[in-house]
C-alpha cells in the first residue's frame, strides 16, 4: 500500500506541476504573441569561432592592469595622448583631459542632463578620439557628428552634423574615426541609419547591415561614402603606410579592409575573418601590427550565446519581447579580450580578463610608451597594462 500512495502521490504531482506549467505557459505564450518586438532580427551565418588554442589560449595577462582614476570617469570608451596628457571621452557626454593624475573637462559637445539612456541624444556621447597633425583633437560624437576640438582652449568645431543626409541616408550612429598624418582626410564609421548608440544591443542581435564607411575631406569639406552594407561597422584603423583602412564589422566578427591609394584603390576585400569575440575598436601596435579590443568573446570550445543565437531570430524575438537590452546584456559572461595583429592580420598574441573581473568591457587599447591603455564603454575608469609584465 506504501508504494501505491507514493505512485498516487506521483501522479498528483506530476498533474499539478503540469496544470500549474501549463497555466503559466499559455498566457505566458499569448502574452509573447501579441507583444511587440522592437526588433526584426534576420539570420546571419557566422562561422565557427576561432578555436582559443596556441597565440589565443585563455590566460590572465589583462588581469595585471591597474585601474586609474577610479570613479573619476564614466565609460571611457577611447583615448589618446597629446605628449604625456591623455584624452577620452565620456558617457556623461564630456571630453576630458587627464594630466599629472588630475582629470579635467575640456569640452562638451551636447549639454545635460545625463546619465539615462533616454538622455544620451541630448547629452551627446564622444566615442573614438584621435589626434590630428596641430594637436587638434578630432572626435566622433554618436549622436551629434564629428567635431575638432581645441585641446587647450576646448573650442568645439562641428565638421559633420547627423542632421545632414548623406547620399539619402541619416547618420544615427557615428562610431569611430581615423586621421591621416597630414590631416586632410578623416575616415569614419557609421554603425546604423536606423539605431542608436543607445540600442546597440538591437543592432547587433538585429543583425541589420545598413552601416557606412564615409570619408570626409578636410579641406573641400566634402564627405563620401565609401562602404554600404555593413552590419555595425566600429573602430577604423588607417595602416602605417595610409594605403588601406581597417573596419572592424561587430556582428560579423570580422575585419574588413579597403584600399585608399596603390592599384586596388576602392577595392575591399576581408583582412580577418571569424574573431574568438566580437571586436570593437582598432588602434596601431609599437610593432607594426594593430591592437583589437573586444568586449564580448565567442567561447571555443565552450558555449557562445551570439553563435547560439544568429541562425535563431524567433529566440531573439521572443527575448527582447520579454527583456529589456540591460537585462539581455548580463546575461553574456564578461570576459574581456585584446588580441594584437601582425601587419598581414596573424595573431601575435592574445590578452585575457576571463571573468572581467579587472577589465569588464573592453573597447580600445592605446599603446603609449610601453603600456596599453584599456578603454571602457561601461566602468567608471581607465586600466593600464605594463606590456613588459606580460
Amino acid at each position: 500500500s506504501g508504494q501505491q500512495s507514493s505512485a498516487y502521490s506521483s501522479k498528483v504531482f506530476r498533474v499539478t506541476f503540469l496544470t500549474l506549467a501549463a497555466s503559466l505557459a499559455v498566457p505566458l505564450l499569448g502574452a509573447t504573441v501579441l507583444l511587440d518586438c522592437p526588433i526584426d532580427p534576420q539570420p546571419i551565418g557566422l562561422k565557427e569561432p576561432s578555436l582559443l588554442t596556441g597565440v589565443l589560449e585563455p590566460n590572465n595577462k589583462l588581469q595585471k592592469a591597474e585601474r586609474l582614476w577610479e570613479n573619476q570617469l564614466v565609460g571611457p570608451e577611447s583615448i589618446v595622448n597629446i605628449g604625456d596628457v591623455l584624452f577620452t571621452g565620456t558617457a556623461d557626454g564630456k571630453i576630458l583631459r587627464i594630466e599629472d593624475g588630475e582629470v579635467q573637462t575640456v569640452a562638451r559637445i551636447g549639454h545635460g542632463p545625463c546619465g539615462t539612456p533616454a538622455d544620451e541624444p541630448t547629452c551627446g556621447r564622444p566615442l573614438g578620439i584621435r589626434v590630428g597633425p596641430n594637436n587638434t583633437l578630432f572626435v566622433a560624437d554618436a549622436y551629434y557628428g564629428l567635431y575638432e576640438v581645441n585641446p587647450s582652449t576646448g573650442e568645439t568645431k562641428m565638421l559633420v552634423s547627423t542632421k545632414t543626409l548623406i547620399e539619402g541616408q541619416k547618420l544615427s550612429f557615428l562610431n569611430d574615426l581615423t586621421v591621416t598624418r597630414d590631416g586632410r582626410k578623416i575616415y569614419f564609421t557609421d554603425s546604423s541609419s536606423k539605431w542608436q548608440r543607445r540600442d546597440y544591443l538591437f543592432l547587433v542581435m538585429e543583425g541589420t547591415d545598413d552601416g557606412r564607411l564615409l570619408e570626409y575631406d578636410t579641406v573641400t569639406k566634402e564627405v563620401k561614402v565609401l562602404m554600404v552594407g555593413l552590419r555595425f561597422p566600429n573602430g577604423v584603423q588607417l595602416s602605417p603606410a595610409e594605403d588601406f583602412v581597417l573596419v572592424l564589422e561587430t556582428t560579423m566578427a570580422r575585419i574588413r579592409r579597403y584600399y585608399v591609394s596603390g592599384l586596388m584603390k576602392g577595392g575591399a576585400d576581408m583582412f580577418v575573418e571569424n574573431m574568438p569575440g566580437l571586436p570593437d575598436n582598432i588602434r596601431l601596435s609599437s610593432s607594426g601590427g594593430y591592437w583589437v579590443a573586444m568586449p564580448v568573446v565567442r567561447p571555443n570550445p565552450g558555449f557562445s550565446l551570439l553563435d547560439f543565437l544568429s541562425e535563431k531570430p524567433w529566440i531573439k524575438r521572443m527575448i527582447f519581447k520579454l527583456l529589456s537590452q540591460e537585462t539581455v546584456t548580463k546575461l553574456v559572461p564578461k570576459h574581456s579580450l585584446v588580441v594584437e595583429l601582425s601587419e598581414t592580420g596573424s595573431y601575435r598574441r592574445s590578452l585575457h580578463d576571463p571573468t572581467g573581473a579587472t577589465v569588464p568591457y573592453v573597447s580600445e587599447a592605446h599603446e603609449h610608451k610601453g603600456y596599453l591603455y584599456l578603454g571602457s564603454f561601461r566602468s567608471p575608469f581607465i586600466c593600464r597594462l605594463n606590456l613588459q609584465h606580460v
